[in-house]
């Protein structure tokens, strides 16, 4: 139900029941932090699995399988990103919040990798029907992220994240309006006239999602 719950779980013991053929690797589950543990159980899905780890978790019916096969996806290598963001879209887009997490934190290091290509792939799900694919584009871009590492060309020039955020100004889900007032307030901090001007150009006009985000945006440097 929430991190705190996903904190505790003893994933060692989920590993075996989930996958018993891969119980001699479940102990290297029981250490490390909440996100550490994550990526180690996608790792051990793909070394383990090869290409089959997402295709055998993204049916499961625990989130934190799922997320492992979303894990999987940025652990295999030799993927472009392209084909990564094709095959981590059913996982972006799932029922469950902490999925949807571990999707955009899976892809993370790709992103952070090639930021201006993962910007030019992402700008087209700026425009997906589902607010959870449009929340992805967002989150995955976002120059400070949230138990990530940053993405230094966005902290320091972030008009080359316009292409995911500009169309999501309008965006009528709550959900996707809190990314992006996240994604702007992450900007705030290293670049923040710019925050101030975009507001003031496309953030306030027409919009009232525009000017919640905006409201949001500005909570650490303040108006101009």
């Amino acid at each position: 139900m929430n991190h705190m719950e996903q904190i505790a779980l003893d994933m060692d013991a989920l590993m075996r029941f989930a996958f018993p053929r891969l119980a001699a690797d479940a102990p290297r589950l029981a250490t490390g932090g909440l996100v550490t543990r994550m990526r180690t159980g996608g790792r051990i899905l793909h070394e383990r699995l090869g290409d089959d780890a997402w295709r055998s978790a993204v049916g499961s019916s625990s989130d934190t399988v799922r997320g492992w096969g979303a894990m999987a996806i940025g652990a295999a290598p030799n993927i472009a990103l392209a084909n990564r963001l094709a095959l981590v879209r059913p996982f972006a887009d799932d029922e469950h919040f902490a999925v949807r997490e571990w999707a955009w934190l899976a892809l993370r290091p790709h992103v952070t990798a090639d930021p201006l290509g993962a910007i030019a792939a992402l700008s087209s799900w700026a425009y997906d029907p589902a607010p959870n694919v449009r929340r992805f584009a967002s989150e995955g871009t976002r120059p400070r992220g949230v138990w990530s590492t940053h993405i230094p060309l966005l902290k320091h020039e972030p008009h080359w994240g316009l292409p995911v955020i500009e169309p999501l100004f309008a965006d009528p889900a709550r959900y996707v309006q809190t990314s992006v007032s996240n994604w702007l307030n992450d900007a705030s901090r290293t670049s923040p006239e710019w925050v101030r001007e975009t507001c003031a150009r496309i953030g306030y006009l027409g919009s009232p999602h525009g000017a919640r985000i905006c409201a949001r945006a500005l909570r650490t440097i303040g108006p101009a």
